[in-house]
Order: C-alpha cells, then sequence, then structure tokens
C-alpha cells in the first residue's frame, strides 16, 4: 500500500515538473501524449512489480504445521525429520531399549546391551544413572530414565 502511494506521488511529481518547467504556451497534442505514456508506462512498470513479489510471497508461503499430542492422531503419511548434528543427537535416547522391570520400582530402565547396540554414544553414559536389575534369575546393568533425564538425555521414538 505504501508503496503505491509513494510511487503515484513521484508520477505526480515528475509530470508537474515537466509541465510547469515549460514557459506557458499552448498545449501541444505531442506534449500531451507523450506525458500520458510515460505515466502509462511507469504504471505497468510499478503493477508488473508487484505482481512479482505476490508471486514470490505466494510460493515461500508455507502453512502452518499443526501437531496432534499422539502419533496415531495424524492423518497421511509421516514427513522425515530432519537429521539433528551429533551434539545434539547424543542426548536422544532409542525408546525400544525401554524395559518396564518388576524387580525395580522406581519406574522404566534403558537395557544396557540394547543400549550398546542402538546408541552409538552408549560408552559416554554417565555411571551414576548405572543400575542392577534382576531380570529373571540373572542381574542385568541397566540405566535409570529419571537420572538420565536429569542429566539432559531424553527418551525419543525412532
Amino acid at each position: 500500500m505504501h508503496r503505491k502511494f509513494i510511487a503515484l506521488v513521484v508520477s505526480t511529481a515528475i509530470a508537474i515538473t515537466g509541465l510547469s518547467a515549460a514557459p506557458a504556451r499552448a498545449a501541444d497534442p505531442h506534449d500531451i501524449l507523450g506525458g500520458l505514456a510515460a505515466l502509462a508506462i511507469l504504471g505497468a512498470a510499478i503493477n508488473h512489480y508487484d505482481k512479482k513479489r505476490e508471486r514470490e510471497r505466494a510460493r515461500s508461503y508455507q502453512p502452518p504445521v499443526t501437531r496432534n499430542h499422539s502419533y496415531h492422531d495424524q492423518p497421511g503419511p509421516r514427513l522425515p525429520a530432519k537429521k539433528l548434528p551429533d551434539r545434539v543427537r547424543q542426548y536422544d535416547l532409542p525408546s525400544q531399549c525401554l524395559r518396564q522391570v518388576d524387580s525395580y520400582r522406581r519406574g522404566p530402565v534403558l537395557g544396557s546391551r540394547c543400549l550398546q547396540r542402538n546408541y552409538a554414544w552408549a560408552d559416554r553414559l554417565p555411571r551414576s544413572c548405572e543400575v542392577d536389575v534382576r531380570m529373571g534369575d540373572r542381574f542385568r546393568r541397566a540405566y535409570d530414565t529419571r537420572c538420565l533425564r536429569q542429566q539432559g538425555y531424553r527418551v525419543v521414538v525412532d
């Protein structure tokens, strides 16, 4: 809106300046037609520029993404997420390693062997979060999810 107004003011000023600079004489039809042609060309150029900008805006428009709380509620195919850098991904633990163990009452744990197979930075997990849990007739090493969450890790669905 402001650009059109400014263009109108500038084109009017140019037209008036051209008319007022000439000495007072009878208007020649060629001069009037030349001035009108110049205004028409200027108006067409402004219109073309505005349409070009509108096309660029329409091309770059992305509709807002609506997120549902549940993955199963989202219709259609799920788009692949962008790959995060390693310094961020190292805090994303695979959800397939999450286990609910009856002998451990503090909540679910992450199995150590599963993390070794499915998580590249398993050897860097904090030792303070290691727990021994009874699985069947053996004790297995696992990681407490609450402790890991306090250390900045999170369990993500792959």
